[in-house]
């Protein structure tokens, strides 16, 4: 069977940072366009809007610059406007060789926001090309609002088209703008118009306003579009764009025909510095990337795993460089247990890993949360064995912190049979805490690991004596883990978190 190529465009960092709250740093959409096109494999990418900002245009320049050292000039798109050329301008400046000419595409559009005629708009647009030509920059048109000029008005889209089939323009770029399509009216609206304009190269742009924006995407899939626009997790104004991860999910699965460029493998490692640089928090459940959708919790599916891999499907982690995990709760039975112990390099009798179950399904009762690295402190107290000890004991600490002066800590550290001291400050009490026990491990020759993310949790409409509960994430060169303390003192429970953690890294 032939297969059809189309072509992916990535919007992250043009319509990916209309995303409330969120933008990038010059250097951050330079790391990211790369990432994108060499990592990633996307064929094109929209990095800006023309003349928004001085710092924009420095960071355009600077993914032009680069795209020109390494030939890929032509897949870096500019959103520019029917503005009498300054965009052109613009681009012309920054180096940049396609634009995507923002254009109304429902007569609603044109007649209230622009106040003109089908015939001047069209006008305006054919100098506009004329404009880029004149500078070699290749034409992309996007016809804004068109899913609503479908319903509408569909007498001027048809117009619209016919007048493009006589311009220079290589791509129509057809948008969802405000995310009303549902499926059957995407691949309605789509087909007709690749079976009336056939030579035609028509992107589709999706929205996802009703949770429907893969969906709309696959459906332009089938209905013949040449190419797709989606963001790095989903990323976008209001509810944001289609996600780029599940659609690729669903083309390379359910629609053999269809081939993209796309490297799966990379999907993960993407998605997660596009989180960290943006700030937008990836939602546990998000398919594909989300930090959950590759974990079994009820216990009759890791049993159902061991037994002809009976839970398994098509999504298998390791297409996305990600690995299979088995929560521990109290839906968690003994196969989850089993296989966390795996992981671990542990065994137990059939009748400690029952204990060992109990224990954490009455952990689970009481809200709390189990991680495989606590699974050494269960086993070790419910047998009461010598599985786990403690290693290293934080016998004492005194904190200071005085209006005017910086925070400082004292601490006393036992480790094994030696207890060592060491005092420094910081930015904060449990700055200074840290930078005391650096100390202590320099002084051992030790590297303790790299604290990535740092969270407390307290219970709604708690008092300010209420329990809180502080959640470390640290990172060392094989692994990441949790670590957590519960005190009603924020400090004092993240400290014991991180007691927590240097008997860990001891294991």
């Amino acid at each position: 069977m032939t297969k059809r190529s189309i072509e992916i465009m990535d919007t992250t960092l043009r319509d990916g940072e209309q995303t409330s709250g969120i933008s990038f740093s010059a250097s951050e959409k330079l790391t990211i366009a790369q990432l994108l096109i060499e990592e990633l494999g996307v064929d094109r990418i929209e990095v800006a809007s023309a003349r928004v900002s001085e710092g924009e245009f420095e960071a355009v320049k600077n993914i032009i610059d680069w795209s020109n050292e390494n030939g890929y000039i032509d897949q870096v798109e500019i959103l520019t406007f029917v503005d009498g050329g300054q965009s052109i301008q613009w681009m012309k400046d920054t180096g940049a060789k396609v634009q995507n000419l923002l254009t109304k595409g429902s007569l609603n559009h044109l007649t209230y926001q622009l106040k003109k005629t089908p015939e001047q708009h069209f006008s305006a647009i054919a100098e506009t090309f004329d404009l880029a030509q004149k500078e070699g920059i290749t034409n992309n048109i996007y016809l804004e609002d068109w899913s609503n000029g479908m319903r509408n008005s569909p007498e001027y889209v048809y117009h619209f088209l016919d007048f493009l089939t006589s311009q220079p323009v290589k791509r129509i770029l057809l948008p969802d703008t405000l995310g009303v399509l549902i499926p059957s009216e995407a691949y309605q609206y789509l087909s007709s118009l690749r079976s009336k304009y056939p030579e035609l190269h028509f992107d589709f742009h999706a929205h996802n306003d009703y949770d429907l924006g893969v969906a709309n995407a696959i459906e332009g899939v089938k209905a013949g579009v040449n190419g797709l626009h989606l963001t790095m997790n989903g990323m976008g104004e209001r509810a944001g764009n289609a996600p780029l991860a599940s659609v690729v999910a669903v083309i390379n699965d359910y629609i053999p025909e269809v081939t993209i460029n796309i490297k799966e493998a990379a999907l993960y490692k993407v998605s997660k510095l596009v989180e960290t640089f943006s700030g937008f928090k990836i939602p546990a459940n998000k398919p594909v990337v989300g930090a959950n959708v590759f974990t079994q919790t009820a216990g009759i599916h890791a049993d159902g795993d061991n037994k002809h891999n009976l839970y398994f499907n098509d999504l298998m982690p390791e297409r996305f460089g990600r690995k299979r995990k088995y929560a521990l709760g109290k839906t968690s039975g003994k196969a989850n247990i089993e296989k966390n112990l795996q992981e671990l390099g542990l065994k137990l009798s059939p009748e400690d890993i029952k204990k060992v179950t109990q224990k954490i399904i009455k952990l689970g009762d009481k809200k709390e949360v189990v991680t495989q690295d606590d699974l050494p402190y269960i086993i070790s107290d419910v047998l009461d064995s010598k599985l786990y000890q403690d290693h290293v004991k934080i016998k004492s600490y005194v904190l200071n912190h005085a209006k005017g002066l910086k925070p400082s800590a004292t601490v006393a550290i036992k480790i094994d049979d030696e207890t060592i001291e060491q005092h420094a400050q910081g930015d904060g009490q449990y700055d200074a805490f840290i930078n005391a026990l650096k100390k202590v491990y320099d002084q051992k020759n030790k590297e303790l690991p790299m604290l990535i993310d740092y969270a407390v949790r307290i219970p709604p409409g708690s008092n300010s004596d209420a329990l809180c509960e502080t959640v470390i994430t640290w990172k060392t060169e094989a692994k990441e883990f949790v670590t957590r303390g519960l005190d009603s003192d924020q400090t004092v429970s993240a400290i014991k978190a991180t007691e927590k953690m240097l008997n860990i890294i001891e294991l």
